[in-house]
């Protein structure tokens, strides 16, 4: 199936793109690359605010990920039309709005990881930084920006 496909069989709607908080694009190209700002895990219905893991737990701060994605696929399909012109998930960043002993950032950040293999598949598969951080934009918990290849 093709990732569109993959949304709808899942009932997944992404939300509307935001506009952007400050002096930078939503998205950039260059050549064959597009490279997605952070993203946050914010929608009209749901956000994810707070420090992992005091303020927001392990578990929600992994579905903060998964939804950090689903505003950056918004962005990648308002780019390029459909979600089917990507050729490949090329690169994955998370940062985690941590406390300073938490160290389990992977298990965060797989949230955004296993998301995107589940609606791409094998092109889905990408290399990943996950990072914590002091403080995030807004209080949120995740933010994820992602570089993809775009089909010719």
């Amino acid at each position: 199936m093709t990732p569109e496909e993959n949304l709808a069989s899942l009932g997944i709607e992404l939300p509307d793109v935001a506009t952007p908080l400050g002096s930078y694009l939503n998205a950039s190209r260059s050549g064959k690359l597009l490279y997605i700002s952070g993203g946050l895990p914010i929608t009209v219905d749901e956000k994810y605010l707070g420090k992992v893991p005091t303020e927001c737990s392990v578990k929600d701060a992994n579905k903060a990920a998964r939804l950090a994605v689903m505003t950056r696929l918004a962005v990648i399909k308002s780019e390029l039309g459909s979600l089917n012109q990507v050729a490949r998930i090329i690169s994955v960043s998370g940062f985690v709005n941590a406390t300073p002993e938490f160290t389990d950032h992977p298990q965060v950040v797989n949230g955004a990881s296993d998301f995107l293999v589940e609606i791409f598949g094998e092109i889905g598969k990408h290399s990943r930084t996950a990072v914590g951080c002091s403080s995030l934009p807004l209080g949120v918990a995740v933010e994820v920006s992602l570089v993809i290849e775009v089909k010719p």
